[in-house]
């Protein structure tokens, strides 16, 4: 049976998880390593929490998302990116702005201070992805990313 197995049987009739080998548990566990390495770069020094930074990282590319768009990029819990974005506000890295064209809604942009964090951040995200992936050679990098965008795929179709 291959190593990315989501269970065995037991009884003939009843599945048994194993969550050693079933695919979303080890994704969840990989990427809560990930982000944790990832948070430790930057809490203490930038006074940053995970989702904090990862509303900074949608927003730093794309100014003048919304809220809610900032939710279906990122796939986090809607009160977790409220609350985030409440205490970016708060501590002066982003700012919002009134939608001219729907004032129930606000635009979130970097204020300087943000661009500044995002400018510092950026590069220790990336030297820690690249000491990830050192680990993989090109074809596995490709084939890597080539797997990721199918599971994305099959997971928006869920």
């Amino acid at each position: 049976m291959s190593s990315i197995a989501s269970g065995h049987e037991t009884s003939g009739t009843a599945a048994e998880l194993d969550l050693e080998h079933f695919v979303p548990y080890r994704l969840s566990v990989l990427s809560n390593l990930v982000s944790s390495a990832i948070a430790a770069e930057y809490a203490e020094r930038y006074a940053l929490g995970m989702t904090e930074w990862r509303v900074l990282a949608v927003i730093g590319p794309s100014p003048g998302l919304t809220s809610s768009e900032v939710v279906e990029r990122t796939a986090m819990d809607k009160v977790a990116v409220s609350r985030a974005v409440d205490r970016l506000v708060k501590s002066s890295r982003l700012s919002r702005q009134e939608d001219v064209s729907d004032r129930r809604r606000s635009r979130l942009r970097l204020t300087k201070q943000g661009r500044e964090v995002y400018a510092q951040v950026v590069p220790a995200a990336l030297a820690l992805e690249q000491r990830l992936l050192a680990s993989l050679d090109t074809t596995d990098r490709e084939n890597l990313d080539r797997l990721l965008k199918l599971l994305s795929v099959a997971a928006h179709r869920l």
